[in-house]
């Protein structure tokens, strides 16, 4: 097996990552390190599975999702019932088993928020060959239209970002397909009109800030210029620096899951740019979850603290009596 594709994704973001230490963590934006903080962020390794078999891969990696994110966090006080993991990749297929394991955990369908050059929602009849197969329906253009007809995906509440692509056939096909299964898209281009921001407001308008929601980032969203070494490079997208301003400003979303894929460092620059921006992007996740945390676990002890003060007066007045 050679260098080709993004197998070996992982092994370039984790030492892109290198200089993101806990005594060089402290994210200025948001005013915490997450590396020290009550959270505890682990790196569990890569999941181990074979390059013989798709369908036998595609149970290991659903069976460790399932596994991992079924355990009692450290912390597990707020909005923070279940572990949350990203995901480092590779291919973007790693999507779907995130998403059966998600089900599970959550007893019911996951809203996606999914930034991308390309739909991904594309049903498996668009990649025609003399040789079907089902396992063959299974690849990181189709996972999205495997995850909706699954019952996986929240209709409606779903939407893409960044997208540019090339279309299949002479016509509309693609994107009805994409409307059945309940996805809104933002177009590269409309950053020129709307700005981050209005971007930013059109992501929380479309999914809310209560709903479970599976962030998905093709590093292809990036422009190549910025960002080559992915297999499917477009021109014209976003810069890394918007990239970010988006994420960062999307922290009120509740996010319970997150993929950062399609990093291949083979086709990467010698200053390895694309896993550096990958690196900062999984950097940015990190602070919003432990940000958004936080926050709630702040709030939560502020109205047990104010309870007891209740309490506490009422039991006074009573003495008074």
């Amino acid at each position: 097996m050679g260098p080709r594709g993004a197998r070996l994704g992982p092994r370039a973001i984790r030492a892109a990552s290198a200089r993101q230490t806990q005594f060089r963590g402290f994210n200025h934006r948001r005013g915490l390190n997450p590396y020290t903080s009550p959270y505890t962020i682990l790196d569990c390794g890569d999941i181990p599975v074979t390059p013989f078999d798709n369908a036998l891969a595609l149970r290991q990696m659903s069976e460790a999702f399932l596994e991992l994110g079924s355990r009692t966090p450290a912390l597990s006080e707020g909005d923070n019932p279940k572990p949350k993991l990203l995901t480092l990749g590779g291919d973007h297929s790693v999507a779907l088993p995130a998403l059966r394991a998600l089900n599970k955990i959550y007893g019911g369908p996951i809203a996606v928020l999914h930034f991308d050059a390309h739909l991904d929602t594309w049903h498996p009849a668009k990649y025609p060959s003399a040789w079907e197969s089902a396992q063959s329906d299974f690849t990181h253009g189709s996972m999205f239209w495997i995850a909706s007809n699954e019952g996986l995906i929240l209709n409606c509440s779903s939407a893409h970002a960044g997208l540019r692509t090339r279309l299949s056939g002479d016509g509309w096909d693609d994107f009805v397909d994409d409307e059945r299964q309940g996805f809104l898209r933002i177009l590269s281009d409309d950053i020129d009109e709307l700005g981050t921001k209005g971007i930013i407001d059109a992501i929380l308008q479309r999914i809310g800030l209560e709903t479970p929601t599976y962030l998905s980032i093709d590093i292809d969203v990036v422009d190549p210029g910025l960002c080559p070494g992915t297999g499917t490079p477009e021109p014209g997208g976003w810069t890394s620096r918007e990239l970010i301003k988006i994420i960062r400003g999307l922290e009120a979303l509740n996010v319970i899951g997150a993929d950062i894929v399609e990093v291949a460092p083979a086709y990467d620059g010698t200053g390895e740019q694309t896993a550096l921006t990958a690196a900062q992007l999984g950097f940015e996740i990190l602070t919003s979850w432990v940000g958004r945390g936080m926050k709630q676990v702040n709030q939560n002890r502020d109205e047990k603290a104010e309870t007891v003060t209740k309490v506490g007066n009422l039991g006074s007045k009573r003495d008074e009596l």
